[in-house]
């Protein structure tokens, strides 16, 4: 086939990206310590994955819309591959070497869990196989337990399929009238409609976006309805070029998604009360999300600092997600080993992790995955 060159990238919307997966990490050091989603610390941190959902459709729409006939289904599959599952595999690795350190009471499956039977999770893992909570072998009912932040690559992967095989194809009405309906269903698990009767009741997530993580049938609902509308309104605005300039976009930018991913929870503990949180994070998915993206992309870079900022960003805004969940495992051990710790020690130690996990992911990106897509674009995607 012939080798397509990659397409000058949004700079900002790089930037964008590295901001949320930071945001992601210290949510998820902050978890540790939370109690549910009452009172989670950087309490709307996971939406950063709808927030990624939105980029990776206009990304995918961006880079692929005008190139279908230079370029087969089967070389936009292997641009993804090359693109995604080096570091991908890196993660499922570095979750392998780091399982044994996260025994303790939170995961009392992983003492019972033979290197064998890890060694098969992971090579379930890498072929993006899902599993069910049968084969769980931490405890927490995770499709990826190794890793367990893959589920949202799977939940990828599916949207690069369909764009491959039905999406691409549709016209922009289309593509509209299916935005339309998918903030219809965000709407319903954000307010707690249940159309389809099929979410149970008194569910711990309750007037947040929590889930989609499992295979049974409520966690796959969430799942579809957080990839649904972000990927599509993202492809729709990649599509319509209905871009917002702003002045300094990237700083504006990222200082809305740290406060809209840090801002407390809205409502009390009452459940006739959770819709107003729900209401919130589905105005954010629905509202500012887009209007982010729409910004990143319609604003420039105006000083050299800020493009170095935003290109370190954006390099390590894959790998430090995909990455940084073994360190969280570790994290939890380590909190319930040490009752006695001190809060300077607690502090001591989630600090270390955020920046060992930066460190991690920066390591990996120079010394692994940049020389490997290189090697595989080098002998896979460019032509002979």
């Amino acid at each position: 086939m012939a080798y397509l060159e990659s397409k000058p990238r949004y700079e900002i919307l790089d930037g964008l990206r590295g901001v949320a997966a930071m945001m992601v990490v210290a949510f998820h050091l902050f978890e540790t310590y939370s109690g549910g989603p009452l009172s989670q610390i950087i309490n709307h941190g996971y939406l950063a994955v709808d927030f990624f959902f939105v980029l990776s459709g206009f990304v995918v729409g961006y880079a692929y819309d005008d190139r279908w006939g230079k370029m087969t289904t089967i070389d936009f599959f292997k641009r993804r591959l090359v693109r995604l599952h080096p570091m991908l595999i890196a993660g499922g690795l570095f979750g392998v070497l780091m399982f044994y350190f996260g025994d303790c009471p939170t995961f009392p499956l992983i003492n019972q869990t033979s290197v064998g039977m890890l060694l098969l999770m992971f090579l379930i893992a890498s072929l993006m196989i899902p599993m069910p909570e049968s084969m769980d072998i931490r405890g927490w009912g995770e499709n990826y337990p190794i890793n367990g932040p893959q589920w949202s690559l799977f939940l990828e992967y599916c949207a690069n399929i369909i764009y491959a095989f039905i999406l691409r194809r549709l016209p922009n009405i289309v593509i509209a009238l299916l935005v339309l309906v998918s903030a219809v269903f965000t709407l319903d698990l954000g307010l707690g409609w249940n159309l389809l009767g099929d979410m149970p009741e008194n569910i711990y997530s309750a007037g947040t976006f929590i889930g989609g993580w499992g295979v049974v049938g409520w966690q796959l609902h969430i799942a579809i309805v957080r990839l649904s509308f972000p990927f599509l309104v993202g492809l729709l605005i990649s599509r319509t070029k209905r871009f917002v300039t702003l002045k300094g976009g990237f700083w504006w930018c990222a200082l809305m998604i740290v406060i809209v991913l840090a801002i407390p929870r809205i409502g009390g503990a009452n459940p006739d009360d959770f819709w107003m949180n729900g209401l919130y994070e589905s105005l954010s998915i629905l509202l500012l999300f887009p209007l982010l993206v729409a910004i990143g992309a319609g604003s420039r870079m105006t000083d050299a600092r800020s493009q170095r900022i935003c290109k370190f960003f954006g390099d390590i805004s894959y790998p430090i997600y995909i990455t940084h969940y073994p360190l969280i495992y570790m994290q939890m051990s380590w909190v319930a080993s040490h009752e006695g710790a001190s809060p300077m020690q607690h502090i001591f130690v989630s600090v270390a992790l955020f920046f060992l996990a930066i460190g991690l992911s920066y390591g990996l990106l120079k010394l692994y995955d940049e020389p490997v897509r290189e090697w595989l674009k080098n002998n896979f995607l460019k032509k002979r």
